[in-house]
């Protein structure tokens, strides 16, 4: 039981430490080894969706666009996360800690997903919204990847992997769009 215990505890260290020597280090995980080594396991949206959910969502949203016609398009990371349900740093990201007023659309196809006044921070260290502005552009995907069950979040209209949704955000609705930064566009609201 003892030596169950400090097992554990030994691990858990070894996780905490990985994790601070990652958040100094500039390259992101790209693989799922490299983000259990690299990322705090602990924390949902730091682990990217499961393989074969991205055929799952591309059965039900019909995407005009080929593989290499989204590798033309996209910056590698946006093709990371929104083609291969890839997950970015927390903290290291372009919208985390965007304060301006405007519109979020997918950054694959351009449909308004989020606005400003919906975001909110969540202390996760990636852009967060309580609510969509366009409900029918945000499909959801059960994701039971990775040993737990999360719901995935998409774009409705060119399938790209957004992030994840979790039931512990703010009133009035109680939900977490726990969003990727690079699955985004931001459109700063003109005075």
């Amino acid at each position: 039981m003892h030596k169950t215990l400090i097992i554990s505890l030994v691990s858990a260290l070894a996780l905490t430490l990985s994790t601070l020597i990652a958040m100094n280090e500039d390259v992101k995980p790209t693989t799922t080894e490299d983000l259990n080594a690299e990322a705090c396991p602990e924390d949902a949206c730091a682990i990217p969706s499961g393989e074969g959910l991205a055929d799952t969502i591309a059965d039900k949203v019909a995407s005009t666009r080929t593989e290499e016609e989204w590798k033309a398009l996209l910056t590698d990371e946006q093709y990371r996360v929104l083609r291969q349900h890839g997950t970015e740093r927390a903290f290291r990201n372009t919208f985390w800690n965007n304060k301006e007023t405007g519109q979020y659309a997918c950054g694959g196809c351009g449909v308004e997903l989020f606005d400003s006044t919906h975001k909110f921070d969540s202390g996760t260290g990636w852009p967060s919204f309580y609510d969509s502005t366009a409900p029918d552009n945000v499909g959801t995907t059960v994701d039971q990847s990775h040993g737990m069950t999360r719901t995935e979040v998409h774009c409705n209209n060119c399938g790209g992997h957004l992030g994840h949704l979790f039931p512990d955000g703010p009133k009035p609705t109680g939900q977490r769009y726990c969003i990727n930064s690079a699955s985004l566009a931001f459109k700063e609201k003109s005075e």
